[in-house]
């Protein structure tokens, strides 16, 4: 007679680090407080102070508080900020698509609140006539509104070069090791400061789509009609990483016999806390299906029931005496 099998529960039970995950909301909300102090420190610096007399450069700022956001909120939402970064995740496979775009809708959210608080600030003070012109020297633009007079294709190849710098950074950085983790806020900033200068002196290229968009609906007309580039070009540039990554990063995330950890039933922890989203829930769910059935499957094998420990041989034997005609 088969020995009853303990059922496993623990096998049905989420680890400690899932369990502790936060859940999608607390990560937009992460994600769209940081992104308002990015934009608030990035317009802000430059709106209110003189180039001239600035202890602090706004590109220095503004790397600064992508630091500082990355910091406090990163193990919340993994520390994006930018729908440009968060398109390079998405492509590296480490997010899911339906909270990519709920990422980018609370990054642009935060934007748009900040910028709508440095507006209210302006239209305060009496030396500033028009508001919006007051924007527009911090609005990214090329052509007549670039400081250089930068054509739109110059500008096209900065911004594509700049995001796919800073998603490289970022991707490479915060990887599963924990001093990579602790090094990818400093890295980030850094590389986003340094960019940034470059992007100043071009036409105030943000290489930040949610920037770049809050920024032109309170400036003049023609800020409107050129966003589309400073959107388009960081999101391209964001592609090219993320690919480069997943394909030569495949190795390192990879499980046995070249499954990923998702699929092998693991937790995507990579880059630092940057996203298991695709186990958000139904993954987690259907790992546990897996397991359970497995596990029933096993305990039927060895003639017992492994959810309840009930011997099953005896009542499998009564049934084929039945059918062989040998019970009535």
């Amino acid at each position: 007679m088969s020995t009853p099998v303990p059922a496993r529960h623990d096998a049905l039970q989420p680890s400690r680090s899932e369990a502790a995950r936060p859940g999608l909301l607390p990560r937009l909300t992460a994600e769209a407080f940081g992104s308002f102090f990015l934009v608030l420190a990035g317009l802000g610096v430059p709106l209110f102070s003189l180039p001239q007399s600035s202890p602090l450069p706004a590109a220095l700022a503004a790397g600064l508080a992508v630091t500082a956001a990355m910091l406090a909120f990163g193990h919340i939402s993994g520390g994006h900020f930018n729908p440009a970064i968060t398109a390079g995740h998405l492509l590296a496979g480490q997010i899911r698509a339906g909270a990519a775009a709920a990422y980018a809708g609370a990054q642009l959210a935060g934007g748009m609140v900040a910028t709508l608080a440095l507006y209210g600030i302006l239209r305060t003070l009496p030396g500033i006539a028009d508001t919006r012109t007051a924007f527009d020297t911090v609005t990214a633009g090329f052509g007549e509104h670039s400081i250089i007079q930068a054509p739109l294709a110059a500008v096209l190849l900065l911004e594509m070069i700049g995001a796919a710098i800073i998603v490289a950074v970022f991707l490479g950085t915060a990887g599963r090791d924990n001093s990579g983790r602790s090094a990818a806020p400093v890295a980030v900033g850094l590389s986003f400061a340094v960019l940034l200068q470059l992007g100043l002196s071009v036409g105030n290229l943000p290489f930040n789509p949610a920037r770049a968009v809050a920024s032109a609906v309170f400036s003049s007309g023609w800020a409107v009609e050129q966003v589309w580039v400073f959107v388009a070009a960081p999101l391209v540039g964001a592609a090219v990483a993320g690919l480069a990554f997943r394909s030569f990063g495949s190795a390192h995330t990879s499980g046995p016999a070249g499954q990923s950890p998702l699929a092998a039933g693991g937790v995507d922890n990579t880059a630092g806390g940057l996203e298991a989203d695709r186990l958000e829930t139904d993954g987690f769910e259907a790992v546990d299906a897996r397991q359970a059935g497995s596990g029933n499957e096993a305990g039927k094998a060895a003639g017992t029931d492994a959810t309840t420990g009930k011997d099953t041989s005896s009542e499998a034997s009564e049934a084929q005496k039945f059918f062989d005609g040998k019970q009535g």
